[in-house]
C-alpha cells in the first residue's frame, strides 16, 4: 500500500510540475502576446473610426450579395494576384500607419471605392497582425465613407474556413 501511495504521489508530484512549468512557459507567452494583438488591434480600430466584420459574417454578405466593395490591401503580384475573396478589388496600403496621403493616391481610392458614400466598404489584409487593412479602413473613413468595416482575419482566416477564393493568374 505504501509502494502504490508513494508511486500515486511522485506521479501527481511530477505531473503537476511538468504542468506548471508548461503553463507558465507554453502559456504564459502566448497569452501575452495575444493580449499585445488585441490591445493594438483595439487602438487602431479606435483611431480608425471603423467598424469590425468577422469571417462568417462577411460570409453571409457575400452569400446574400450584399452590395459592397471588398478591397484586398496587400501587394498584388505576391499576394492579390495569387489569392483574394472573390469580387475584391486591389489598392496596396503600407504596414506601417499611413498618416498623410497624397492627393493623387486619395483620387485614385476614391474612385475605386465608388461615389456612394453609404456603400458598405470591407477592408482586408493577410491577417490579424498586419495593418495594411487598417490604413485602407481608416482612409475610406477619411475620405467620407460611412460604413466601413476592417475584416481582420484576412485572407488567412477566410481559406482556413475552406470559403472560395479567387485569383488572377
Amino acid at each position: 500500500m505504501k509502494k502504490f501511495s508513494l508511486i500515486t504521489v511522485l506521479t501527481l508530484t511530477a505531473v503537476l510540475a511538468l504542468g506548471s512549468l508548461a503553463y507558465a512557459g507554453l502559456f504564459g507567452d502566448k497569452e501575452l502576446e495575444k493580449e499585445k494583438l488585441v490591445v493594438t488591434f483595439y487602438e487602431e480600430v479606435k483611431r480608425g473610426d471603423y467598424e469590425v466584420v468577422d469571417t462568417a459574417t462577411l460570409k453571409g454578405w457575400v452569400d446574400a450579395k450584399k452590395p459592397m466593395v471588398i478591397v484586398d490591401t496587400m501587394p498584388f503580384e505576391s499576394s492579390y494576384k495569387k489569392n483574394h475573396l472573390p469580387g475584391a478589388v486591389q489598392f496596396l496600403f503600407p504596414i506601417p500607419d499611413v498618416t498623410e496621403m497624397k492627393p493623387e493616391d486619395q483620387a485614385k481610392y476614391k474612385k475605386l471605392l465608388g461615389d456612394n458614400k453609404d456603400m458598405v466598404i470591407v477592408v482586408y489584409c493577410g491577417f490579424p497582425k498586419c495593418t495594411r487593412s487598417h490604413n485602407g479602413a481608416m482612409w475610406a473613413k477619411k475620405l467620407g465613407y460611412k460604413n466601413v468595416y476592417r475584416y481582420p482575419g484576412g485572407i488567412k482566416a477566410w481559406m482556413e474556413s475552406d470559403y472560395p477564393v479567387a485569383s488572377s493568374e
